[in-house]
């Protein structure tokens, strides 16, 4: 199984950046996409970026440009640096991992969220 944290969240002007981390535990060898997701009050949660095993990253358009996404392998680690924040971008950020079961079934997790708030 696959255990995530994150970290980073807190409030922010407008402008202004933040870092989350997303740090993986467990059978990490397994995992084959990480996405950080958002969800903001009174709306669906909603994928901003992911990053495959291989390194292949997508971005939501909202955020192109803004926000990057990256790993430390070593440590097991995703990151999401975020820039030029917007009073939209406020939300709890989520972590999430797909990865295969040591039965090979395709399954996933998620952390227990980070909340940032940018201010306006």
């Amino acid at each position: 199984q696959v255990q995530l944290v994150e970290s980073g969240g807190g409030l922010v002007q407008t402008g202004g950046s933040l870092r989350l981390s997303c740090a993986a535990s467990g059978s990490t060898f397994s995992i084959n996409v990480i996405g950080w997701y958002r969800q903001a009050p009174g709306k669906q949660r909603e994928l901003v970026a992911a990053i495959s095993s291989g390194g292949i990253t997508t971005y939501a358009d909202s955020v192109k440009g803004r926000l990057t996404i990256s790993r430390d392998n070593a440590k097991n680690t995703v990151y999401l640096q975020m820039n030029s924040l917007k009073p939209e971008d406020t939300a709890v950020y989520y972590c999430n991992a797909h990865f295969t079961t040591a039965s090979g079934a395709p399954a996933d997790t998620w952390g227990q969220g980070t909340l940032v708030t940018v201010s306006s």
